[in-house]
């Protein structure tokens, strides 16, 4: 511990800042955001596809979500999944489920039937009740198929992404098939509640009497993992008010003073903090439920004139190819926040032609951590091409991932991370958090970097077998242990690959051995498509192979493992 343990680096914070006060972040978030509730009532809270709810009609409806599952039979410590993409019935059913003492769980929209089954379920393996807010498309897509196999589910409450809008709009947007919809049946053993006709039109909006506190759990947000099947990250209030409360002083977002608009899903740990920074600060948010409309992002920067723009890199490189966004003025723009993957340095450079010199961000952090756990400074000179240095009260140490003794200055270790944002544990995985928590208390990130003197650190590599998919983690060898269930398939390799119309994103490339018991005809391209169609059932969009090479043998190490370098430099 002698290389990192006096945090040299907090020198070069911006003037003014300091660590938190342990008595700044000891309390809930429910507190924290009803105080713009009571600051602001009559603000714009968010404003979606041109419709806007102010800070009142958010009290009012995550009330009404509470008592809701109150009146359903929801106890403190039970579990909400929210299977929505960004609209304003995730931050309803967010807020509401916390109210009543519950704990949320983004569940992507993106999932297949089999992940949402298998997410559900881990919910609900100790014993707690679910309930799962979901899309009408969704739930008679996917739900009504594998709901007798979720025993734990108890409640589930669909929404479509157009019911805020006016009538005219839904129904044109349906009619033109520009909104997805599905119909909402009865399941057996199941309540089922549509949230507008059965939630926001009847429950009752008095105030919560729940307790919670900042020991209390209030969310687990799934993260994937090298190994094995994706697992939760189980955060306490503490957790994520220490992030949300260093987020804020770090970037001097100040109350009541900005617009925020992101693209970065909410079921995304860092899409999710976002914001709940931004309801806490009583600002308003521009709410974007699809991130590759970049016409649609173009016209709210234009019309709502945001202060902050938080994106995946990604999102960002789409936006600069969109002549219109060229055209913007982004005077009143303060700062753009990127995170989630890397951002090429001369992409970084081109992005601050347009938007101003010394604006963009760069980040780093970890569901584990609450989310963030390094950042750019927000005044002083940033250093394009690192995610920043430590925050608040994060102590950090650089070690050998081969003999975990900790690296000078300037070499390249394993970032391990400590301090009030690191997570309580992996729901339900004592194993697994032992083995990512040691005993002095630093989360082992998987992440290799390297410091520099000022304490800017540099991402040389990551955990090696994560792929980069527009901003989505990809773990390849969860995704192989899916797909290899494919008959034809005997050895199978994902790796990434240079996008190429999407610099520092990644595709999907499958290396396939077939299983010599498999009666092939030799048309490879029917067997690809046949793969891939088997794949689309199974795994997520993002997770899809885009490109598959058959090969006669796939090259492995000495000891029997594939050899992904080798695939990798083909």
């Amino acid at each position: 511990m002698g290389y990192y343990s006096d945090r040299f680096w907090k020198k070069n914070w911006d003037e003014g800042l300091d660590d938190l006060k342990e008595e700044d972040y000891n309390t809930t978030y429910v507190a924290m955001v009803q105080e713009s509730f009571d600051n602001y009532p009559e603000k714009k809270a968010l404003h979606y596809l041109g419709v806007s709810l102010t800070f009142a009609d958010m009290e009012r409806y995550t009330n009404q979500f509470a008592n809701m599952l109150i009146a359903n039979g929801f106890k403190k410590g039970d579990v909400v999944g929210i299977n929505l993409p960004n609209t304003p019935q995730y931050l309803i059913a967010l807020i509401g489920a916390l109210k009543a003492g519950c704990i949320i769980s983004g569940v992507s929209p993106l999932l297949s039937a089999e992940q949402i089954k298998y997410q559900i379920n881990d919910l609900t393996s100790t014993g707690k009740k679910a309930a799962l807010v979901t899309l009408d498309a969704i739930f008679a897509g996917h739900i009504t198929k594998i709901a007798d196999s979720m025993p734990g589910l108890d409640l589930i409450i669909a929404t479509n992404p157009a019911s805020f809008l006016p009538k005219i709009k839904q129904v044109l947007g349906k009619l033109l098939k520009k909104v997805p919809t599905g119909k909402v049946t009865p399941i057996p053993g199941k309540t089922v509640i549509e949230l507008h006709k059965d939630v926001l039109a009847k429950a009752s909006a008095d105030p919560v009497k729940v307790e919670v506190t900042p020991d209390d759990l209030g969310w687990i947000q799934y993260t994937g993992g090298t190994t094995g099947p994706p697992k939760g990250a189980a955060l306490n209030h503490r957790n994520i008010v220490h992030n949300i409360k260093a987020i804020n002083s770090w970037l001097g977002w100040d109350q009541g003073a900005g617009i925020l608009l992101s693209g970065f899903p909410m079921f995304h740990i860092a899409g999710l903090t976002v914001c709940e920074a931004a309801l806490c600060l009583g600002w308003t948010q521009v709410l974007i439920p699809n991130p590759r409309d970049t016409d649609h992002i173009c016209n709210e920067i234009r019309n709502c004139k945001p202060t902050y723009l938080v994106n995946v890199p990604s999102l960002f490189q789409m936006l600069m190819a969109n002549p219109a966004f060229k055209e913007l003025d982004f005077s009143g723009i303060k700062g753009c926040v990127s995170a989630a993957s890397p951002f090429p340095k001369e992409s970084q450079v081109e992005f601050e032609k347009y938007v101003g010199q010394g604006k963009l961000l760069e980040l780093y952090g970890m569901t584990e951590t609450s989310p963030v756990s390094v950042m750019n400074p927000s005044k002083k000179a940033k250093k394009l091409g690192t995610v920043g240095m430590p925050i608040m009260n994060v102590d950090i140490t650089m070690v050998s991932p081969e003999t975990g003794e900790e690296v000078p200055i300037g070499e390249p270790g394993e970032i391990c991370i400590k301090g009030p944002l690191v997570m309580q544990g992996y729901f339900n995985r004592p194993d697994a958090t032992k083995s990512t928590i040691d005993e002095n208390g630093f989360l082992h990130t998987g992440d290799v970097g390297i410091m520099d003197e000022d304490g800017f650190i540099k991402i040389v590599d990551r955990t090696k077998d994560m792929i980069i998919v527009g901003g989505f983690k990809v773990f390849s060898s969860k995704v192989e242990d899916v797909i290899s269930q494919h008959p034809a398939i005997g050895l199978l390799a994902l790796v990434g690959k240079p996008n190429p119309e999407r610099p520092g994103s990644e595709l999907v490339k499958a290396y396939i051995q077939l299983d010599p018991v498999y009666k092939f005809n030799g048309d490879y391209e029917a067997l690809k498509n046949d793969i891939i169609s088997f794949a689309k059932e199974k795994v997520s969009p993002y997770e899809v192979p885009k490109e598959i090479e058959f090969m006669e043998e796939i090259p492995l190490t000495t000891v029997g493992k594939v050899d992904k370098k080798v695939l990798r430099t083909k």
